[in-house]
Order: structure tokens, then sequence, then C-alpha cells
């Protein structure tokens, strides 16, 4: 350890003599013409000027490579009533900022280039120009309210949590590092539930006195019919989650505390989702990939991966503990039909209450 310290100082004192030395050369007069000279000259600022050039050509060329490489990683098509106008209004967004970026950055580097310094050469300077300003300051103020007024209509739009149109309620169940889910049964009207009641197989803490609550029922994967709207009633047991469904143009903070709340009607089934284009394309090249590290694995002793087969998750987009990465759930989409069957299969909580009588019993 006194050998490290030794070094880590005497290391320090060549730093600080050599910034001495830097500043005493500084205060000098400077040597015009000369290649030691502290000034830019000529040669100085063409290679300046042409480093630019060379940079913004080799950003845009990067960029445009990162788009082509790796589109697979953009959003899935989206699934619900509500994603193409979300996809829309953030396609144009990206599109004027690229558009605007490449125009300014463009101008920035390639003025740097064409009017980089020389010997004798001056700058003209406008005290100011109204014209100009106006431009400059208009175009931006009408473009950015556009894309504002377009965005605020959007968001009233897809934050609409009203039941005018008679949606499926479901209360989306929070914690680490998990989630369940509470379907409000055939009177479509979830019970109360508090803590207090939490015990053995009542996890999401039911009010047992409340008859709203005698035929939800509670699953651990997230059914959803096509086609219908849905309301999400988010709550968490312990700590900030965040529900979210890429597919779906969906997400929601899940707050210890308070009830938050969104709605979208799903509009693909999980089966006709698995069937398009995109998807099957999609599937190929990773079922490619899978098969290649599959053959390695077996190689090297190792147990081989399955076929990707295609599912809708529920994610938790907030770092809420050691193993949020494996807080997901799977969601189907399916036809009203397929939904009710299954629905008719759970068991409501009324029965569950009768269960644990008589178990006690």
């Amino acid at each position: 350890m006194t050998a490290f310290l030794i070094i880590l100082v005497a290391a320090l004192l060549a730093i600080s003599a050599w910034q001495i030395s830097k500043i005493i050369k500084l205060g000098k007069a400077p040597e015009p013409d000369t290649e030691l000279s502290e000034v830019a000259n000529d040669t100085d600022n063409k290679w300046n000027g042409q480093a630019m050039l060379i940079f913004v050509i080799a950003m845009y060329i990067m960029m445009i490579a990162c788009f082509v490489a790796y589109q697979d990683y953009f959003l899935p098509d989206a699934a619900s009533d509500h994603g193409a106008e979300y996809d829309n209004l953030l396609l144009l967004t990206t599109v004027v900022i690229m558009v605007t970026q490449v125009f300014t950055q463009g101008l920035l580097h390639w003025f740097s280039y064409k009017y980089h310094g020389k010997k004798g050469a001056r700058a003209l300077f406008y005290a100011d120009n109204d014209r100009l300003e106006f431009i400059w300051t208009a175009i931006p103020v009408v473009v950015l309210s556009g894309l504002i007024l377009w965005g605020l209509f959007s968001w009233n739009d897809i934050m609409d949590a009203s039941t005018d149109d008679d949606p499926l309620i479901i209360e989306v169940y929070a914690y680490q590092f998990d989630w369940r889910f509470r379907y409000s049964g055939d009177d479509n009207t979830l019970g109360d539930a508090n803590v207090r009641f939490k015990e053995g197989v009542n996890e999401l803490g039911i009010d047992p006195t409340d008859a709203d609550g005698m035929d939800d029922f509670v699953t651990n994967e997230l059914h959803l019919p096509v086609d219908r709207p849905v309301l999400f009633k988010f709550r968490s047991q312990d700590v900030l989650h965040s529900a979210y469904m890429p597919h779906f143009r969906a997400q929601m903070n899940v707050v210890p505390g308070m009830v938050t709340q969104f709605k979208f009607t799903p509009t693909v089934t999980s089966e006709d989702y698995k069937n398009t284009e995109f998807m099957t394309e999609k599937v190929k090249k990773i079922n490619k990939i899978r098969t290649e590290k599959s053959k390695e694995a077996l190689a090297n002793g190792d147990v081989p991966l399955d076929p990707y087969d295609f599912e809708y998750y529920l994610l938790c987009n907030k770092i809420c503990g050691a193993t949020h990465y494996n807080m997901q759930a799977v969601m189907i989409v399916e036809t009203e039909e397929e939904f009710n069957e299954w629905s008719a299969t759970q068991t409501r909580f009324e029965e569950t209450l009768a269960t644990m009588a008589s178990n006690e019993n």
C-alpha cells in the first residue's frame, strides 16, 4: 500500500510540473508562423475543417447503417386500436427531428470546412437580420405547435378511461417479482381489496365481505378478448413498478398506495399475429440464430435452445429489484368465444372462500 501511495504522489507531482510548464509557456509571447506556435495556422484550420466534414459524413453513414441493421429491434407492429395513431405520431416526430438534425448539423460541418480560417481573411458580420430571425423562429414554432396539438389530442384519446363503451375490467396486481390478474367476473365489477385481507390463497387481499368480489377470479396469465375495450386497474403490493405492453403501445406506472388505470382495445389475436408477414420473417431470423447457438450448445454438451414461438408479453419497465429482468407475464388475445370458455373454467373467489372454510373445519 505504501508503494502505491508513493507512486500516486510521484505521478501527481509530475502532472503538476507539466501543467505549470504549460502555464509558463502560454504566458510567453506567441511564435507566429511556426509549427511550435500555440496559435492555429492555415494548415491547422484546413485539417480541422476537413476533420469536421469527415466526421459528419461518417456519422450519417453510421446512422443509416444502424437503422438498417437494427430494424428488428424497433417497436413491433401495433396490435391495439390506438397503436396506429401512436405509431404515426412517433414516425412523424422522428422524421421531423431527423430532417432538422441532418439539415442543421450538415450545414454546421459544411460551413466549418468551407469557411475555415485563412490568414488575412475576415468574417462577414451581420449585426441583425430581421427576416432571417423571423423565419428560423416561425418555422420551429409552427412545426412544434402542430406536433404538440396532435400529441395532446392523441394523449386525451389514449388516456380516456371512461366506461361508456362497457369495457372488460381487469386488475393488474404487481409485486416483487411477478404479476397477478383479477377479473371482475360476471357482474364486471371488481370487489374491494386491501392488504389487511391478504391471507393464505387470498394473495390479492380481496374483501370477503364485499358481494361484488364474490365472482372475481385471479390468474397468473392475462387473457383478453379481441375487439373489446379493456380497462386495466393497476395496483402494487410493494414498490414502484411499470406495466409495459409493447405490442399494444401501453405503459402505466403501478404505484404503491394508489390505483392507476389505462384502457385499450386489442385488435389482433395472438394466433393471427403469429401469422403476419412481419412476425413470420422475424421468427425465421430468430430461429436461424437459435439453431446456430443450439449447434454450439450441443458441441459443448449444453442444452440446445427451443424454437422461438411468439407470445404477447407484459413486462415491468421500472427497475424494481434484483430480479426485475424476469418480471413478465404471458398475454393471450383470443376470440370472445375462446375467452368466455376460458373464463368459465376459472375458480371464483366465492368458491375459494368455501374451500378455505371447509379446510378450517
